[in-house]
């Protein structure tokens, strides 16, 4: 960081597992305190304790089979958990016993709701949005009392207060114009005192007061919402890694942080499986101009990755990075009588959107004789039933040839702006695979040019991973 205090104002979002133990707490702390030594105006996002909201959602989940007896187990565990986060971070005992009260309020309130829920036998979203907001409720207060204990100002801020959404409960959308207002109101007031407000993520609320929350991404989403509302200079999101990678490094060791991506690629990456920051997520901040950070609680000093709405020069590096999404079959649907016969695309789609099922990769040769498309393996048969009984007429008369899937396969990308604008990377890419003796299945290019995508079977995973990130450190 500079050294020297600026009136410049910074939004730092912590995801569960930067608030996921004492220590990774402690880890925050010190983040914070150092980041308020440059920047007059800091507002930290966080989530709810790691693990905390999936316990609370199964926890309805159970209520709503009629399994009351998980409520108390669950409260028990809410309790000993937070405890023993202010027993381990809050020295100070009237500190410490406030924020246990406050706490302490919030998992009685989760209780009553999970009981309300057993005694229906049913949870509407309404009630899912109201159940899963408490993680966040709960974490603000222990990590605001954190702060105070390092010797900062520090308020524990309720989003609801301030993002206001409209009711689409689970994925609710939010009212810039309302946020903007309610967030100068009660923000601004802190901000001005030399407070850092810490607010929870996540959750939001409609015009009327009723608890909503954002949906996938949802606490990094605060994080852009408020700071493309304030407005934030930067906005710096902390995880458990250094950045967005070149590749999953569980597949590939060497893979390594990439210093910065564009807004497209990021897009890119996340629809084909990286672990990174979901477009909805970051839009508002990038489209704005803001400097966005992604960054590692573990490793503060590390620089991560910056995001930004344009690079001007791509040519020092034409692929960025190669992902695989593992548990997919390719589904086909092929027959000589479909050649020409319109709506047979149509009819094939509109019959996987009524199974509820997503996906990720399309391909129809020119000649129209087949369409083929991936589906995650879990929904390969529901998905081929559903086919069978749409185009039954033409399967009779044989238009339709088969309706059919392969074993598992991967869909291995390489995604790279600099892709655009320099000649002959497709044929690098499969001159590589090739090489390797890697046979690639099904292959798909959006117009854009921004990622090429190839189905290869699920065993070549690593040996294709691998290949295509070592084009990237060939460049």
């Amino acid at each position: 960081m500079s050294a020297g205090r600026t009136t410049k104002t910074l939004v730092m979002k912590f995801g569960g597992t930067s608030v996921g133990s004492p220590e990774a707490l402690q880890n925050v702390a010190r983040i914070v305190r150092d980041a308020k030594n440059d920047w007059q105006n800091l507002i930290v996002v966080v989530s709810a304790f790691s693990g905390v909201t999936d316990l609370l959602l199964q926890t309805a989940t159970e209520a709503v089979n009629g399994n009351a007896g998980e409520i108390g187990a669950a409260v028990n565990e809410l309790y000993t958990r937070h405890d023993m986060m202010v027993d381990a971070l809050i020295k100070t005992a009237e500190r410490a016993l406030a924020v246990k009260r406050e706490v302490h309020g919030l998992i009685s309130e989760f209780s009553s709701l999970c009981t309300a829920i057993a005694t229906l036998g049913e949870a509407t979203p309404r009630a899912l949005d109201a159940i899963s907001s408490l993680g966040e409720r709960m974490s603000v207060i222990v990590v605001a009392a954190l702060l105070e204990e390092h010797g900062l100002r520090a308020v524990a801020v309720d989003a609801r207060q301030i993002v206001e959404t409209d009711n689409h409960f689970l994925s609710a959308n939010p009212d810039f114009e309302a946020t903007r207002q309610k967030t100068h109101a009660v923000l601004h007031p802190l901000l001005q005192e030399g407070v850092v407000a810490v607010v929870t993520g996540f959750i939001g609320a409609t015009a009327s007061g009723v608890t909503t929350t954002l949906g996938r991404g949802g606490s990094d989403y605060s994080a852009a919402i408020l700071g493309a509302v304030l407005p934030a200079d930067e906005v710096w999101i902390w995880t458990d890694v250094t950045g967005v990678m070149t590749a999953d490094p569980r597949l590939v060791p060497h893979a390594r942080t990439i210093p910065i991506l564009t807004m497209r690629e990021v897009a890119e990456l996340a629809y084909y499986g990286a672990k990174v920051l979901h477009p909805k997520t970051i839009r508002p901040v990038v489209e704005q101009g803001i400097t966005l950070r992604v960054c590692n609680t573990f490793e503060p000093e590390a620089a991560g990755t910056y995001i930004v709405r344009e690079r001007a020069n791509h040519a020092h590096q034409v692929i960025q990075a190669v992902t695989a999404v593992r548990g997919l079959q390719l589904i086909t649907v092929e027959g000589r009588g479909m050649l020409g016969v319109p709506g047979v695309a149509a009819r094939t789609f509109a019959s996987v959107a009524r199974t509820g099922t997503s996906v990720p990769l399309i391909t129809q040769a020119s000649s129209e004789q087949s369409i083929c498309f991936a589906v995650p393996q879990s929904s390969t048969q529901q998905v081929i039933r559903a086919l069978e009984e749409e185009f039954t007429r033409e399967l009779a008369r044989h238009d339709i040839d088969r309706i059919w899937a392969t074993d598992e396969v991967v869909i291995v990308t390489v995604v790279g702006e600099g892709m655009r604008n320099t000649p002959g990377v497709s044929g690098r890419v499969f001159g590589a695979l090739g090489e390797k003796r890697l046979n690639v299945i099904a292959i798909a290019q959006g117009s854009s040019e921004v990622s090429i995508s190839m189905v290869l079977d699920a065993k070549d995973t690593i040996p294709a991973t691998r290949t295509l990130h070592d084009l990237i450190v060939e460049e």
